[in-house]
C-alpha cells in the first residue's frame, strides 16, 4: 500500500511537469515567438470552476465487501462530492474536492440484520475525506491543433491523495446491536489514502457540464470495512492492509468567470486569431522577429514572401497581405472585404445609385464584420467600423436587420444560436454606443446564407473563405 500511495504522489508531481509545454499556444505565424504575453489581463478564458456530484460507493477488496457479498447480492452505500477546479492548460489541471459517503458489506444491510448463523456479519462505513487531484484531459491532450470542428464531449482521468476519516459499525452474528468497530480521525499520517480514475464529460453550454466518473479509492487498512484485524474486528478472508472501494458518481460542473470559453474546453486555434489581431493592434509594443523583419508584418524575413507589405495591412503565414475576396485589392485597401469589386471603385462592385456608378455609403456599411471560430465576441479590430455604423444609421431614413451568420461547422441547431448570439451583441453594441434601438432588428440565419456556399463542409475551403461566412451584416429594411 505505501509503494501505492507513493507512486501515486509521484504521478502528482511528474504530470504538470510533462504537461507543462500544452500551455504555449500555437504560434500566430511561421517564426513568430511571444506574440502576446500570458497574463490574467490578456487571457480570453475562464480557468476556475465548481464541481459537485453524487453516487454510489461498493466495496470491492476487503474482508466484508459490498459486491456479491455472501448472501449474493450488492449492497449499495452513498456518496456525494464537491470539488473546486482550476484548469493550468488545456489538458491539466488540479481539483481540491470534499467526499462524503456510507458503504454498506458484509453478509446484509445492518438496519436488517437481527440474528443469523456464525460467521455472518454485517457492517458500515461513514467516511470524510479531502484529497488534491489531478486532472488530465485526454481529449485536448490528443486533440489534433489543426481540428477546427468544435467538440462537446471529453475523457478526463484523476489521481491524486489525500486525508481520510471514518468510523467503521460493526453488527456480530446473534441478537447484537451494532457496535464502532473503529474511528480515524483525518490529517493523521496514518490517515492518507489515494483515489484514481476516469469521467466522461459533456459540454452542456458555456457555463454547464455534467459528468459521469468512476474512482478507485485505496483507503490503506483493514479497519475500513468494520472487520479487519483492528481492535475488537478480526480478519475474515484478506490478508492484505488496504480495503478498497469503487466510487461511482454522476455530477455537474459550473464554469466561473466573465468569458465565453473554459480553458478545459477553449479551441488553441482560437488564440491564433487572437494574436492574429492583435499584431494590428499599434498601442501594443512587440518583438515578433529575432531575425529581423523588414516591413514589420510579424513574418521573420527568412518566411516572407513579400517584404514590402503596406503597413497596417493583415499578412497570412508567409507573410503575403490578405485579400479575401480575391479582387486584386488588399484588404487594408478594400472598402468591401467580403465582395469582389474593381480596383478603380476600392474593391467595391459598381452600384448604380443616382447614375453615379459608384459605391455608396450604405454599401461600405453593409459588408459587415467578421468573428473567430465558434465564438460571438466583437473583435477590437472591429469596433471602428461599427463605431462608423452608429452615425449612419441614426442619420439614415431607413431601419436596418442586423443579419449573424456562421460557417459550415457544427451542427445546424447549434449554429443557429451561435448566429443569433452574434447578431445580438452586435445589436447591443451599437445601442450602448449610442444607435437609435428602434432602428435595429437582430436575426440569425445560422450556415443558411453563406457568403462562400461553395465552403459546405467548411473543409472545402481556406480558412479565409470560412472566415468571411463567420460574420455579422446589415440589410437595409
Amino acid at each position: 500500500m505505501k509503494q501505492n500511495l507513493l507512486s501515486l504522489m509521484a504521478l502528482g508531481l511528474i504530470l504538470p511537469m510533462g504537461l507543462k509545454a500544452q500551455q504555449a499556444s500555437t504560434s500566430a505565424n511561421s517564426g513568430s515567438e511571444n506574440i502576446a504575453p500570458f497574463t490574467q489581463e490578456s487571457k480570453r478564458f475562464n480557468d476556475w470552476s465548481i464541481s459537485a456530484g453524487a453516487g454510489v460507493p461498493l466495496i470491492q477488496s476487503a474482508d466484508m465487501t459490498s459486491i456479491k457479498n455472501g448472501n449474493g447480492k450488492n449492497l449499495f452505500g452513498y456518496s456525494a462530492y464537491i470539488s473546486i477546479d482550476k484548469a493550468i492548460t488545456h489538458a491539466f489541471g488540479l481539483n481540491l474536492q470534499y467526499d462524503r459517503g456510507e458503504t454498506r458489506q458484509g453478509y446484509a444491510y445492518t438496519k436488517d440484520h437481527v440474528t443469523l448463523p456464525d460467521r455472518q456479519i454485517a457492517g458500515r462505513t461513514q467516511y470524510d475525506a479531502i484529497s488534491l487531484l489531478g486532472d488530465v484531459n485526454f481529449s485536448n491532450l490528443l486533440r489534433r491543433v489543426d481540428n477546427k470542428s468544435p467538440f462537446r464531449w471529453a475523457l478526463h482521468g484523476y489521481a491524486g491523495i489525500g486525508t481520510l476519516a471514518y468510523k467503521s459499525y460493526r453488527q456480530n452474528p446473534g441478537p447484537y446491536n451494532q457496535m464502532l468497530n473503529f474511528e480515524k480521525k483525518p490529517f493523521k499520517l496514518n490517515s492518507l489514502f489515494g483515489q484514481a480514475g476516469a469521467g466522461l464529460k459533456f459540454k452542456i453550454n458555456n457555463r454547464w457540464d455534467i459528468e459521469g466518473r468512476v474512482m478507485y479509492v485505496v483507503t490503506g487498512d483493514d479497519e475500513f470495512d468494520g472487520a479487519g484485524v483492528g481492535q475488537t474486528g478480526y480478519n475474515l478472508t484478506e490478508d492484505q492492509i488496504s480495503d478498497n472501494f469503487f466510487n461511482t458518481t454522476l455530477g455537474v460542473t459550473f464554469k466561473l468567470g466573465k468569458h465565453q470559453s473554459h480553458l478545459m474546453w477553449h479551441d488553441p486555434l482560437q488564440e491564433i486569431y487572437y494574436k492574429l489581431d492583435v499584431l494590428n493592434d499599434k498601442t501594443q509594443d512587440i518583438e515578433v522577429c529575432k531575425k529581423g523583419d523588414v516591413d514589420n508584418d510579424g513574418v521573420c524575413d527568412d518566411w516572407d514572401r513579400q517584404l514590402d507589405t503596406p503597413a497596417g495591412a493583415r499578412v497570412d503565414g508567409a507573410g503575403v497581405a490578405l485579400d479575401a475576396d480575391l479582387d486584386g485589392v488588399i484588404d487594408l485597401y478594400d472598402k468591401c472585404v467580403t465582395v469582389p469589386g474593381p480596383v478603380e471603385n476600392n474593391g467595391c462592385p459598381i452600384v448604380k445609385n443616382n447614375g453615379s456608378g459608384v459605391v455608396t455609403d450604405e454599401s461600405t456599411l453593409l459588408k459587415g464584420i467578421e468573428f473567430d471560430l465558434d465564438s460571438d465576441r466583437i473583435l477590437p479590430s472591429n469596433t471602428p467600423i461599427l463605431n462608423s455604423a452608429i452615425n449612419y444609421i441614426n442619420a439614415s431614413g431607413s431601419n436596418f436587420q442586423v443579419i449573424g451568420s456562421t460557417d459550415t461547422r457544427g451542427t445546424e441547431e447549434y449554429n443557429q444560436g451561435l448566429s443569433e448570439r452574434r447578431a445580438n451583441n452586435v445589436k447591443s453594441y451599437l445601442i450602448e454606443n449610442g444607435a437609435n434601438g428602434n432602428k435595429l432588428e437582430a436575426l440569425g440565419t445560422g450556415e443558411r446564407k453563406l457568403l462562400y456556399p461553395e465552403c459546405d463542409p467548411a473543409s472545402k475551403c481556406p480558412e479565409w473563405k470560412n472566415r468571411a461566412n463567420r460574420r455579422v451584416y446589415f440589410e437595409a429594411k
